[in-house]
């Protein structure tokens, strides 16, 4: 347990054995990569001083490398630049592996009798491709009306959407499965448009079950990320049947109404043969002659900020159903300062408790006693009216 936990935190930090031996003698407290890698692979054990010193070299909690993980992780797709080192890419999971661990916690605590909304469709073509987008849409209940918010549509239905801010530039996006339970990575570093886009690509690779034959694994996900965002019968009726030309402002008219983006619109114009070969080829050398494949004109101002997590943490704490310690292990950045503040400070006072019936005044003297074990108190002695 104790090793997975280190082996965890190191990925987490982005540190090759090697180096994490290299911060720990810093600290003076010196040790071999070939003895770190015995306490990650459990071969033996490591001291209290080594835990209390890794935490301050990793930056977690001394209790992070106590809490035992329950879940395991099946990685589906990864979608990054071949140039992302594999260091990079470990942290990235480590990090998922977290996150989305507390978040299936916090879920299966709250909603118990939740089940998710996810299904699985067998594909073989891109016309399969599109059926799939269309079936979710109606699992959903969305209709074939735009998306305004992806990323809590994906959340209310149970997916797990971890955003990572991605510093360079090589990340797109990953999908797993944590005990059969949807997550999915994104890149929160770019537009609001390109994470959409890959929001839905991962959430194909989670839908699209293509059997043996891999090869247009990709393909078809970006197929079914492209019908999601914009349903075949929309893309018909704002763009016509057949174009030998796509106005520009019209494009970014529509990555304004539909979240995706101009470039995907062209695609889209093209797969569905609204445009020719020719015209593709052209409006592509134009994206990329003007640098627009890397940032375009126009912004779709939708707000794609995942906030489940957050949501069910201060709920959690607030009901006294998780410590915000648990929620720490993974990171401080999840409970807002001012809920840390109430946590401590915002308790009512001995008026307002007697003033309170019965079950509410039990549930915050629960909630006071459970403060206080955590808590130092100074010692004062009891002085007599002689004294005073």
């Amino acid at each position: 347990m104790i090793g997975a936990r280190l082996k965890q935190a190191r990925l987490l930090a982005g540190l090759t054995l090697g180096e994490l031996a290299d911060k720990l003698r810093e600290y003076d407290f010196k040790i071999t990569k070939q003895a770190l890698s015995k306490y990650e692979r459990e071969k033996s054990h490591p001291s209290a001083q080594f835990l209390l010193t890794a935490s301050r070299v990793l930056d977690v909690p001394s209790t992070y490398f106590l809490h035992q993980s329950t879940k395991s992780v099946e990685w589906l797709a990864f979608r990054c630049r071949k140039r992302l080192s594999k260091k990079e890419r470990n942290k990235i999971k480590a990090y998922a592996s977290d996150i989305a661990e507390l978040q299936i916690e916090l879920r299966e605590l709250l909603y118990p009798n939740f089940n998710t909304t996810l299904p699985s469709v067998a594909v073989s073509t891109v016309e399969d491709a599109e059926i799939a987008a269309e079936h979710l849409r109606s699992e959903w209940k969305v209709g074939d009306r735009p998306l305004d918010n992806l990323v809590q549509t994906a959340e209310d239905h149970d997916i797990v959407v971890v955003s990572w801010e991605d510093k360079t530039g090589l990340f797109d996006g990953l999908s797993a499965r944590l005990d059969d339970r949807p997550i999915t990575v994104i890149n929160t570093n770019v537009p609001a448009d390109r994470q959409r886009l890959s929001l839905a690509h991962e959430i194909g690779h989670l839908v699209l079950d293509v059997g043996k034959d891999s090869t247009q694994e990709e393909t078809l996900a970006f197929r079914f990320a492209a019908a999601l965002l914009v349903p075949e019968d929309h893309a018909f009726h704002e763009l016509g049947r057949k174009r030998y030309y796509l106005d520009w402002n019209e494009l970014e008219s529509l990555k304004r109404k539909y979240g995706m983006s101009m470039s995907a619109w062209v695609r889209r114009a093209h797969d569905l043969e609204i445009i020719n070969d020719s015209t593709y080829a052209s409006m592509n050398r134009y994206l990329r002659s003007n640098s627009w494949h890397k940032d375009e004109p126009g912004n779709y101002l939708g707000d794609e900020e995942p906030i489940q997590l957050k949501q069910m943490a201060h709920r959690a704490v607030a009901e006294g159903l998780m410590s915000p310690d648990r929620i720490s292990l993974v990171s401080s950045h999840i409970l807002d300062s001012r809920v840390e503040q109430e946590e401590t400070g915002g308790y009512p006072s001995a008026t307002e408790l007697l003033e309170m019936e019965e079950e509410e005044r039990d549930f915050w003297m629960s909630k006071m006693f459970d403060l206080a074990e955590d808590m130092e108190f100074e010692v004062f002695e009891i002085l007599g009216e002689d004294e005073l």
